[in-house]
């Protein structure tokens, strides 16, 4: 999965369709994401003494991965999202509308270093 917590991400499939909200927590090996104020549900709770009010509680809940897009930092605009590796040998994401650069994902590695 190339999304990360903190990303900025438009929805584009859903109830929430176009919103623009940032990652809260990746669930990697369910392929979902849980994103701030988008798919949100009420739990009934019961007074207790944890809870001493009761009532409707509001939390997000995951949402697929292939329901959103990351915004490019640069162009803010969403698209798609690349990988691709720099001369020096390590790994980033890449906006494939601007080509800018989002992030770090791997350290350098020897192997993939262009040799001069």
């Amino acid at each position: 999965m190339r999304i990360k917590v903190d990303d900025m991400v438009k929805v584009i499939a859903g109830v929430d369709n176009g919103v623009e909200a940032k990652v809260l927590k990746v669930l990697a090996d369910e392929n979902k994401l849980i994103v701030e104020g988008v798919n949100r549900v009420y739990k009934h709770m019961r007074r207790s003494q944890r809870n001493p009010q009761g009532g409707r509680l509001s939390k997000e809940m995951p949402i697929a991965a292939s329901n959103v897009m990351l915004v490019c930092e640069s162009c803010r605009k969403a698209t798609r999202v690349g990988v691709r590796y720099r001369d020096d040998g390590t790994k980033e994401r890449f906006c494939k509308k601007c080509g800018a650069g989002n992030g770090l994902v791997s350290p350098p590695r020897k192997r993939y270093a262009k040799s001069k």
